[in-house]
């Protein structure tokens, strides 16, 4: 989808907002030309996963009015993104980012607060995320905004062959 048709680029309640805590950072929906820089931002996070095709879940996210992909940046340089999504009752975020550079500076909060603006805009009263329960760092991160764990299993199941990965080498 190019930037032109993109849905939703300025009713976004993240679009263009400036940081409270520093005004130069501003968050707003993604654009074409910022594919390459979230690739590097994800892949630097560590978030890049190869049963996970990247930029085929970046044009997903962006081509429906239930999603978008969040960025957060400053001067031009991508300093921190996420998905955000909906299924019309909770909202879910993915690939939560913030420069390994930047850490500290209060991007993570900045971006998901983005993230629960974009929902809240929508009508939606609550966020699910899923974290790897090897990841103390990134749980203590969101305990400190305010997430607590729940009392669930996630199951998963595959519907089909994901579209970037050949039918036969899907397991």
């Amino acid at each position: 989808m190019s930037d032109d048709t993109h849905k939703n680029a300025g009713d976004s309640a993240a679009s263009s907002a400036p940081s409270e805590s520093n005004p130069d950072i501003s968050v707003r929906p993604a654009r074409d030309a910022d594919v390459p820089g979230l690739l590097r931002l994800w892949d630097a996070c560590g978030l890049i996963r190869p049963w996970n095709h990247a930029p085929t879940d970046i044009a997903f996210a962006r081509r429906g009015p239930n999603s978008d992909v969040l960025v957060a940046e400053q001067g031009g340089a991508l300093l921190a993104a996420l998905i955000v999504g909906h299924d019309g009752h909770r909202g879910t975020v993915y690939y939560v980012s913030a420069d390994p550079a930047h850490r500290g500076e209060g991007l993570g909060r900045l971006i998901m607060d983005a993230a629960e603006a974009w929902l809240v805009a929508r009508g939606i009263w609550k966020l699910n995320l899923l974290v790897r329960k090897s990841n103390l760092g990134v749980i203590g991160f969101y305990k400190s905004i305010g997430y607590g764990e729940d009392e669930t299993v996630a199951l998963s199941k595959p519907l089909r062959p994901m579209p970037h990965v050949d039918p036969e080498a899907v397991e």
